[in-house]
């Protein structure tokens, strides 16, 4: 078995008290205390964190819990824009195509919306894709296939877009998957369950996809799905069904938290590539919201009314604590 200055590179250092810099493994001897200790992750718990300026739900949104943005979202169609730094939301310039329901990812300055919907009685499918560089929203290329309730993740220049609805006009869930890279979508290969109202989180390469529903809201889905840059392989189902999850993260570590079953829900999940876990469950249950940020930093927003300005923040610090032999 090897040693801790064989997996570290140095022995277990002598401190007064503890690391003013702790990182997860480290191991220490305090000599305060007369104790061996070690860094190691918190439970996690969320807090509420500043309310947007728009009541909103089914936006889109990138970034982090520090540097987020959310833009569009319903339940009538909007164009605002809001940034968020970590305590108070600003509005800063409007996307160009009033929508909701469409899917979005990227740093608060270089973020993507794609697909949406008008939310009219019957609502029609979006195809447009426009890019924010940190001043003006551009329109570019459009989806192949027009859709909404569709999942992604990604960068402005290499996105993924997954799953999603099609409308009344063919009421069909769907399992395509597009590929972007910055100047054109491309239809790469499905998903293994055709789904709509889903969440999703990772990169182009290494995405996950997160429950949904496949009859149109009805019913809750507990799968997941991973993506490897060439196939999507079933992951282990969640704990708790549901459709429009918030979610955040990356496909190794990942959280999902709130959605409808129905009723709305305020369970949150934590994934490490295998399974999901129950953790601290939201303030307030609700579903239609969007995510942003890491497994051990992320941002909470939106919802129906009454919640539809909410903010929540989830952190999972990293703490020290003694080392007991057994």
């Amino acid at each position: 078995m090897a040693d801790y200055k064989a997996i570290k590179g140095h022995h277990i250092e002598t401190v007064a008290g503890d690391p003013s810099v702790l990182q997860v493994g480290d191991i220490w001897y305090n000599s305060t205390l007369g104790k061996v200790r070690g860094a190691k992750l918190a439970a996690g718990a969320w807090a509420s964190g500043g309310s947007m300026n728009t009541n909103r739900n089914l936006m889109g949104t990138a970034g982090t819990q520090t540097a987020g943005s959310i833009f569009g979202g319903g339940p009538h169609p909007k164009t605002v824009h809001e940034y968020y730094d970590g305590s108070s939301w600003t509005e800063v310039a409007d996307i160009n195509t009033a929508r909701l329901s469409g899917f979005g990812d990227g740093t608060q300055t270089a973020s993507f919306l794609a697909s949406g919907s008008d939310a009219t009685s019957s609502p029609r499918a979006f195809d447009e894709t426009e890019i924010w560089n940190g001043t003006a929203w551009t329109e570019v290329a459009d989806l192949g296939t027009a859709r909404y309730g569709a999942a992604g993740c990604g960068t402005t220049t290499a996105a993924l877009g997954f799953g999603g609805y099609s409308g009344p006009e063919t009421t069909t869930d769907y399992k395509i998957v597009e590929s972007y890279d910055g100047s054109s979508w491309t239809e790469i290969a499905d998903m293994n369950t055709a789904r709509q109202f889903l969440g999703g989180v990772g990169i182009q390469t290494a995405a996950l996809a997160i429950s949904g529903t496949t009859d149109g809201g009805g019913s809750a889905s507990a799968t997941s799905e991973e993506w490897n840059g060439t196939a999507w392989a079933e992951g282990n189902n969640m704990n708790a069904a549901r459709y429009y999850p918030g979610a955040a993260g990356i496909q190794t570590a990942a959280l999902a938290f709130g959605g409808g079953a129905p009723p709305q829900v305020d369970s949150t999940e934590e994934y490490d590539g295998t399974s999901w876990v129950e953790v601290a469950n939201l303030s307030t249950a609700r579903y239609t919201l969007k995510g942003a940020g890491t497994q051990t930093s992320a941002l909470a927003a939106g919802g129906p009314p009454p919640v539809g300005t909410a903010t929540e923040e989830w952190d999972k610090s990293v703490t020290a604590s003694s080392l007991t032999s057994s």
